[in-house]
């Protein structure tokens, strides 16, 4: 089922009053099998239309597992109905719940609200500009009331006139990268003593035992804090961007075509490089996404009998084992080494790194 059409039949069909079984309810839970495919693949999704009563606003949220699997706590993007069905927003939101029985209700919303707006600080105003920072549930119940003054960034829809099914793909990718620049906004700010950060710092995922991985360079990592990059600069474009100017460097031609990260060609072999960032040491989780991608763009994107060679970029080094794993699949690998790219044979080979 495509996204628009799941937006819109809920939207459509959903009535509060309706058992659990009725088909818009089924329709919310089906979102966990649905929306994986335009999303990281380690990320969770749920929909819900209430717990044994029909919600007045029924949602259907995507979970980052290393800050949170419930709609309770933490930090999540969602798909929120208004009560009387005419919109649906698609916003970066946060738990209200477990805070409220800590704090209170009353407390909880005035900090929600103040921590929302210190997130949306963080970011440079070029990238959110576009974005609402309220939105309406037409509601008087307290738990959508509870979201409006925990809204992050939002954008409205209206269920009726549903933007085209390509727009509200790259809408809900766009929100799921401001969901992990978010984080990281608020967990620097959390570092930083700021008093306006209430929510408990993210979990870290647990360590993999069974691939060995070498972790972040802990003073690089602390450049790039005192740089302040993390809370007003995209990881992932600077990334790219820094790898791209390089590239023009060896004569590459360089181009950025959506939905690829980037491409490069010299002497008539053209590179498709997906671009990563290792979170928390995770590298199995970026190596996975990376190669999924790149084998899904090369099947979709590119003629069946057209040559591509494939790089991965990642922001430092993987280890050897998936290293080992690329090498075999035949997928070139480049990694940022300081103030420079370290690379397996392949790349430099090309002159990649």
């Amino acid at each position: 089922m495509q996204l628009r059409e799941l937006i819109e039949t809920i939207g459509a069909t959903y009535d509060r009053k309706l058992p659990m079984s009725s088909p818009p309810q089924q329709l919310l839970r089906s979102a966990r099998r649905e929306l994986p495919q335009w999303i990281p693949s380690d990320y969770m999704i749920k929909g819900s239309g209430g717990n044994g009563n029909g919600a007045e606003s029924p949602w259907i949220a995507v979970f980052n597992p290393a800050e949170t699997s419930t709609a309770r706590r933490g930090m999540y993007v969602v798909y929120l109905f208004a009560a009387d069905l005419k919109q649906v927003f698609l916003t970066l939101n946060q738990g209200v719940t477990e805070i409220g029985e800590r704090l209170g209700r009353r407390e909880a919303r005035t900090a929600l609200q103040r921590e929302a707006a210190q997130i949306r600080d963080a970011f440079d105003e070029t990238a959110i500009g576009d974005l609402e920072n309220i939105i309406d549930l037409r509601s008087k119940a307290s738990l959508p009331r509870d979201y409006e003054y925990a809204n992050i960034l939002s954008r409205a829809y209206t269920v009726g006139s549903l933007p085209a099914e390509e727009t509200m793909i790259a809408d809900l990718q766009r929100f799921v990268q401001l969901y992990d620049l978010a984080l990281e906004a608020r967990e620097e700010g959390g570092q930083r003593g700021e008093p306006g950060i209430v929510t408990p710092p993210r979990q870290q995922p647990p360590k993999k035992t069974s691939i060995a991985f070498k972790p972040k360079d802990d003073s690089e990592y602390r450049q790039m804090i005192a740089a302040r990059e993390v809370t007003k600069q995209r990881r992932h474009e600077t990334l790219v961007n820094d790898y791209e100017a390089f590239l023009r460097q060896r004569r590459y031609v360089t181009a950025s075509p959506h939905p690829k990260d980037l491409t490069a060609e010299r002497a008539g072999r053209h590179w498709l490089i997906e671009a990563k960032i290792i979170r928390a040491g995770d590298a199995e989780s970026a190596a996975r996404e990376a190669f999924a991608q790149l084998s899904f763009y090369e099947h979709f994107l590119y003629d069946h009998d057209a040559t591509v060679a494939k790089l991965a970029l990642f922001n430092e080094p993987l280890g050897d084992a998936h290293l080992g794993f690329f090498v075999k699949m035949g997928i070139a690998v480049v990694w940022r080494s300081g103030n420079g790219w370290a690379g397996t044979d392949d790349a430099h080979a090309a002159n990649l790194c």
